[in-house]
């Protein structure tokens, strides 16, 4: 290890050892207290999370801390971020289609919201695996990720009203999340000098923190190919945001921690 690399490693194990040091102070052997927040009951443990490691809540595409990006304790699943695509069929002008005629014609009814249409649960694309709707998520030569409708894989009974003639197509684009894009997007987060996560017991208190190395586009992308790494849409009619989550399930994360504290 050459003089740069060193003082590089021994820079990486002081931040690390402030980061623990946050954590042991403030976090660990504590439940979130929540009393006072306004926030909805998701984001909740994450703000008050953020407010004990001094961490500015913000919407900014780079590490939470000193190059680290902090994850929450979540059961079961995990996000990497709220991604939107660089492209949607409802804003193409050849289509003609406004976001609530897309969420009705490729999206589902919620019979516990009064039915309101959303682009999430069935009808949200997984990879390589064509759901009900026709729909299926694919990566491809060029590292793009693509949601792609085909009407002929479209096993919904009415589709013949639902669906207008003009987009009775196979391998219809639906969005499209270039590797420009998201290339920026993951190296901003996560390939800095890596990220943390903080555990709850199985009592909701924390006691433990844990470490993994850098994240690069190309292990990310080989993470969505392999389905490691989904698409976890909660678009819905009646609120303009995306709800564009890419998450993984718990033991891939697992399986990459190097370090706990």
């Amino acid at each position: 290890m050459n003089t740069d690399q060193t003082a590089k490693h021994l820079d990486i194990v002081e931040i690390k050892r402030k980061i623990v040091e946050l954590f042991n102070q403030n976090v660990k052997g504590k439940k979130p207290d929540t009393s006072a927040s306004n926030i909805g009951h998701d984001g909740k443990d994450g703000h008050w999370l953020e407010v004990q490691m001094g961490i500015a809540h913000n919407a900014s595409n780079k590490p939470d801390l000193w190059g680290f990006e902090m994850k929450n304790f979540t059961r079961g699943k995990t996000s990497f971020g709220d991604w939107s695509a660089d492209y949607y069929i409802y804003k193409d002008k050849d289509y003609n289609l406004d976001r609530t005629k897309f969420l009705t014609i490729f999206g589902g009814p919620n019979i516990l919201k009064d039915n309101r249409y959303s682009w999430s649960g069935r009808s949200c694309p997984k990879i390589n695996d064509y759901n009900i709707f026709g729909q299926v998520l694919k990566v491809d030569g060029d590292d793009n990720i693509l949601a792609l409708y085909s009407y002929e894989k479209d096993g919904r009974p009415g589709k013949t009203i639902i669906v207008p003639d003009h987009l009775k197509k196979n391998n219809l684009i639906l969005a499209k999340w270039s590797k420009e894009k998201m290339k920026i997007k993951v190296e901003n987060k996560f390939n800095k000098l890596g990220w943390f996560k903080c555990i709850k017991n199985t009592d909701g208190v924390y006691s433990e923190i844990v470490f993994g190395d850098r994240i690069n586009f190309k292990q990310w992308i080989d993470g969505v190919r392999k389905g490691l790494i989904f698409f976890d849409s909660g678009m819905y009619v009646g609120n303009s945001r995306n709800y564009s989550q890419w998450r993984a399930n718990n033991d891939y994360w697992n399986s990459l921690i190097v370090e706990k504290y």
